[in-house]
């Protein structure tokens, strides 16, 4: 991957969602915003939702497409939500939604990334205290890495 998969105009840290299909909306709007998907795509991360969580602890939900709608994938890409108000995910408290689009399996190592800066409980503490996008793109760099 070249190019970075998250920007800074995919980070809100003012996200407006109050329930887990707003929230994925949200995430997916932004990824849609960023041409690395098309509209169809928001559908087969819900889709994903109905049959598997993409809860993964420490505050923090995955939201991505099905098998099935890889052909709405156009590039590799990441959105970043966070919420002030915990949004119920299936029982479960979630402040950051991040949205994920991998082209070619490109997702898999982004997740990785991912979630080894979620395992850090100081990390997640600095992303929930972080004050601005920029904060969180500063604290969040290392997943432009290849």
């Amino acid at each position: 991957m070249s190019e970075n998969v998250l920007t800074l105009d995919r980070i809100s840290v003012t996200g407006s969602a109050t329930t887990r299909d707003d929230a994925i909306r949200e995430a997916g709007r932004a990824l849609v915003a960023a041409g690395a998907v098309t509209a169809e795509y928001i559908d087969y991360m819900l889709e994903r939702e109905t049959s598997v969580s993409t809860y993964m602890g420490n505050y923090l939900a995955i939201p991505h497409g099905t098998n099935e709608g890889k052909d709405t994938i156009l590039d590799s890409a990441l959105s970043f939500v966070r919420y002030d108000t915990p949004i119920d995910w299936d029982g479960n408290e979630v402040r950051f939604v991040v949205g994920i689009a991998g082209k070619d399996n490109g997702h898999l190592e982004i997740l990785s990334k991912i979630a080894i800066i979620f395992s850090d409980d100081d990390e997640v503490q600095k992303l929930l205290d972080a004050d601005s996008a920029e904060a969180v793109f500063a604290l969040l760099g290392d997943v432009n890495e290849s």
